[in-house]
């Protein structure tokens, strides 16, 4: 196939081909004339499983021939005869025994590392135990370094790498995979140093990135009949460029995109001018190669643009195909791609984003929806975010945490809960029990409770026993599932899986559940069952641990059975995009941190401790990633965007976005300005069209509502307290009078002022009691004695409950006094329940109604009425205007609304104010007497009976800020305070 030579052989692909086809067509071309079986002795290696696919889709495609052997560069033991090298061991075994090696050494030491950091610091390390080996680096060299620089985090550092020094002894019978890899090729290239393969045998698409590769490729390259085959190898880089660098501006230059290329001539003892290319067929615009090799030179030969800019070819041909967006924000990023790929479906052409930022291509995926176009992206869904992977997430929080109201309902309403049995059913009882939820409150479901409340849903039901089946099985399930303290791997996963089993087969199991089932419950099995079968190995842990575990393994898998997708829209990330090509191609997030992707924090060595131990450095990924977008540029039409802002802050443009903007700008003698600007002013006409599609057309706002309902749908029997809403809201009178609307309760509960002061409330009266039927213990023990208990009982946040014990230890003397004061001349009569009245007025057919929290009674007969407040007490000017609570009571206890105490005078009332600075306020009764206050309510309920009196909304509200719980259908925020009402008749 080749002719006979004494130097390696090597060729390449300019960037911009379509490098698959034109592997297979050099091949075709080099074996014309020789027979059809030829084909067939040919070993051909590659580097990805996708390459490996698309070469024989071409081939499929073609005259019928046979095809050669293709290899994966990592799957290298077909290659070869006589490898006979034990299977690694499983990756997550590696994991695990890590991890438990890092757990003992944090055990033992603490001060070496916070212990959340296990996870991260077992993966770190696992990850520089890959790179070792790949590398070929043994631990010597690394732990023999010379820092006495920087000895103290050294000291630290060297205690994990001992981990890895013993991890690696002990992995020499079941090497890792990245270690049997080397091994493997190590073993190829002593065979063929003894019997070199008279057959081709040709690595292509590689760029030698690793040091296992660029080994196999050395060996490869000076075989009697092998060859390498380059990818995106750059021919417009002048020789000179390839052989003035130094040793150390060599090392520094690993950021650009041809160093591995360079490095690789460097180890073959070859110049650039021996390469030649593998087809003769040309790039689709040389012009932008030439442009674009021009703009990523090394940062210390960037002076020849000075001399070299100004005799580039046409530079408005080079850029002609060229689209940039510099879009305001990420959404308007996603949405111009978005009608840019719709555009392209239109045309009939294909289109393929190719970006490393998955939220990006999340966010043109949702925009693209609607459309009806969903993309065939290659990363697929992530199967943590699948519903297995959710579902076994939640269940896996149920022994990590107290179960509240939130957690409960979560996973009862996921899709896969009770997937075994009456989901139906299931979804019915679950909404009852949300309603129940909200009403009533549970902070933290227990068994007991959640029957409790499931019987009181279905307590009007013919049939209220049906629930207790459901209710019990979510009691037992989903209920006091915490876990405490540490437990062997083996025994979290067997209580995961089996608690996840039993929550997705449902009270009363007819059918399998649906959690393995389908693409993704077979992968979300697989994952459990991996780390079943290797939970040996993972000793002990607790249940934070465990579930970060699984949610660390379970991230790690990905789905890809996505429905039908277009077959012209495709999302890449930069590894896919190296094989395939698409006639339009769009560079999404060309922001640095971005793409290139920032190299992460390595915690073990810095980069001179790297280039000293020969590790892999920093700045090798941003070469990949410059490698990655030199192909990609170079296809026939490309659309560049970048946002200029993200969530949180103005970004920074992509440092080769950066250069070409620069060495276009520096050549306006030769167009570069125009060129740069013609190429934003092709994106701004995609903004535009995306700031076209969101404009909506503007509507007069809502007027201020003042609801004008028939007599009969207005409210005829209000509380005391709502008086004071009907004066400062009267619409939200209407709307939960007229129109029948509760606001809906928060579903978790939390301890905030209307829960303490219910608290509040029960503490006293139980306190007032008491002292009442022995006086002795109106004391301030006792009553601090009470708080605790009913808090107890009461308040399930622990947090809470010290804060308030502490409020009513401040405020306990000054209450006790008081109380000593005031039951010097009364006697409790009535509390909350049982002081419950009412007035009703028979000309307009209305009731008053209302609760007082504690009625005395003086020895003279007078009625005392008190209520307790744990906020600010009204003041007397509020309570003559607004606040009438203990005015109206008053009065009812004149009139004798109030059967357990009867008509009597009403001498006194008083608001006793429990909060920081507690106080008793009086009610202004001697300015507002009771007949008088009785005649103003007369007045307002007439008034609001009337057909012409309209509910305004927020009337006279206290303050601004006030939030109404019927605000949003009143739609305010349409209109404010200064706005007319507008009445309107309802029928």
């Amino acid at each position: 196939m080749f002719e006979p030579q004494d130097a390696p052989r090597v060729f390449g692909l300019a960037p911009g081909v379509d490098f698959p086809k034109e592997l297979v067509r050099g091949l075709l071309a080099r074996l014309e004339g020789q027979p059809a079986h030829a084909i067939g002795r040919i070993d051909l290696v590659v580097n990805t499983r996708r390459m490996q696919r698309r070469l024989r889709d071409i081939f499929d495609a073609g005259p019928p021939s046979l095809l050669p052997r293709i290899h994966l560069i990592d799957n290298l033991d077909t290659l070869g005869s006589g490898v006979d090298l034990p299977r690694p061991g499983p990756a997550l075994r590696r994991r695990l025994e890590l991890i438990t090696l890092v757990s003992k050494l944090l055990d033992q030491a603490p001060e070496l590392a916070p212990r959340a950091s296990l996870y991260d610091l077992s993966d770190s390390l696992a990850q520089l135990i890959d790179e070792m080996q790949g590398e070929g680096v043994p631990v010597e060299a690394v732990t023999e370094l010379d820092v006495s620089d920087q000895s103290g985090h050294w000291e630290r550092a060297k205690q994990f790498l001992a981990i890895a020094h013993q991890y690696l002894g002990e992995s020499v019978t079941r090497p890792d995979p990245r270690a049997r890899q080397r091994q493997v090729a190590q073993r190829l290239i002593a065979e063929w140093e003894q019997n070199p393969p008279r057959h081709p045998v040709i690595v292509a698409g590689s760029t030698g990135s690793r040091g296992t590769s660029a080994l196999l490729m050395e060996a490869v390259a000076k075989l009697p009949q092998g060859a390498l085959v380059l990818p995106g190898f750059c021919f417009d880089m002048p020789q000179a460029v390839w052989t003035d660098l130094g040793e150390d501006q060599e090392k520094i230059s690993q950021d650009h995109p041809q160093y591995r290329f360079r490095d690789l001539l460097r180890q073959l003892e070859m110049s650039r001018s021996k390469i030649e290319a593998w087809t003769d067929t040309p790039p689709p615009s040389a012009a932008r190669n030439a442009l674009v090799s021009l703009s990523l030179r090394p940062a210390p030969v960037t002076h020849v643009w000075l001399t070299e800019g100004p005799k580039l070819p046409d530079l408005h041909q080079a850029t002609e195909g060229l689209t940039l967006i510099q879009a305001p924000t990420p959404r308007a990023e996603a949405l111009a791609i978005a009608l840019r790929l719709r555009q392209a479906v239109e045309d009939g052409k294909t289109a393929a984003l190719i970006t490393p930022d998955r939220m990006l291509s999340r966010q043109v995926t949702s925009a693209l929806d609607r459309w009806n176009i969903l993309p065939d992206d290659s990363a697929g869904l992530p199967l943590h975010l699948s519903p297995p992977g959710r579902f076994l997430r939640h269940v896996g929080d149920l022994f990590l945490r107290k179960l509240d109201s939130e957690a409960l309902l979560t996973l009862l309403k996921h899709p896969l809960t009770h997937s075994g049995g009456d989901r139906n059913f299931h979804q019915l009882n679950t909404q009852r029990l949300e309603l129940q939820l909200r009403r009533d409150g549970l902070p933290y479901p227990d068994a007991e409770g959640v029957l409790k409340l499931a019987r009181k849903t279905v307590s009007r039901s013919k049939d209220p026993a049906q629930m207790d089946v459901w209710a019990d099985w979510v009691g037992t399930h989903l209920t006091d599932c915490e876990l405490t303290g540490d437990r062997p791997l083996e025994e979290w996963v067997a209580l995961h899986m089996a608690l996840a089993d039993a929550i997705a087969d449902g009270a009363t199991p007819s059918q399998p559940n649906g959690l393995w089932q389908h693409h993704a419950g077979e992968e979300a099995a697989k994952v459990m069952n991996d780390l079943a079968e290797n939970a040996p190995y993972g000793g002990e842990m607790s249940a934070a641990d465990y579930t970060d575990l699984v949610g660390a393994l379970l991230q790690q898998g990905e789905i890809r059975d996505r429905d039908a997708p277009h077959p012209n829209v495709m999302i890449w990330g930069t590894l896919e995009a190296r094989v395939q090509g698409a006639d339009l191609v769009i560079l999404g997030g060309l922001n640095d941190s971005t793409w290139p992707e920032a190299p992460p924090p390595d915690p073990w060595l810095n980069r001179q401790m790297r280039l000293k131990a020969g590790l892999l450095l920093p700045e090798r990924r941003i070469g990949l990633s410059a490698h990655d977008y030199q192909q990609s540029i170079a296809a026939p039409e490309v659309c560049l965007t970048r946002a200029i802002r993200s969530d949180e802050a103005e970004t920074v443009p992509s440092r080769w976005l950066n250069r070409l903007g620069n060495l276009l700008n520096g050549l306006p003698a030769q167009g570069g300005d125009a060129a740069w600007t013609a190429m934003i002013k092709r994106g701004d006409h995609w903004l535009d069209q995306a700031r076209a599609l969101e404009t909506v057309t503007r509507v007069p706002p809502a007027p201020r509502p003042s609801p004008r309902p028939p007599r009969a749908a207005r409210p005829h029997a209000l509380s005391v307290t709502e008086i004071k809403r009907l004066i400062r809201d009267p619409y939200a009178i209407y709307a939960k009078h007229s129109l029948k609307l509760r606001a809906l309760n928060p579903l978790v509960q939390s301890p905030d002022a209307p829960v303490r002061g219910i608290i509040v409330h029960e503490i006293m009266e139980r306190f007032i009691k008491s002292v009442t039927a022995e006086p002795a213990l109106l004391t301030k023990s006792h009553l601090l004695e009470t708080a605790r208990t009913v808090l107890e009982a009461e308040a399930p946040w622990p947090a809470a409950r010290v804060m308030w014990l502490t409020k009513i230890e401040r405020i306990a003397d000054w209450f006790i006094e008081n109380e000593l004061h005031r039951q010097s001349y009364s006697t409790p009569a009535a509390f909350e329940k049982a002081a419950k009245g009412s007035h009703e007025f028979p000309d307009l057919g209305f009731t008053l109604m209302g609760f007082a929290d504690r009625i005395d009674r003086t020895e003279d007969g007078d009625i005392l009425i008190y209520d307790y407040k744990t906020g600010t007490p009204p003041s007397v000017a509020e309570q003559k205007a607004f606040d009438k609570q203990l005015l109206l009571e008053a009065a009812m206890v004149e009139e004798g609304g109030f059967k357990e105490i009867g008509p009597a005078p009403a001498a006194h009332a008083a608001y006793i104010g429990l909060g920081s600075k507690p106080v008793e306020r009086p009610a202004p009764l001697e300015d507002e007497p009771p007949h008088e206050v009785l005649a103003k309510l007369h007045a307002l309920i007439t008034s609001y009976l009337s057909d012409e009196q309209g509910f305004t909304a927020r009337r006279m509200v206290k303050t601004t800020d006030f939030a109404g719980d019927y605000d949003q259908l009143a739609r305010f925020g349409e209109w404010d305070a200064t706005t007319e009402p507008t009445p309107e008749d309802l029928t």
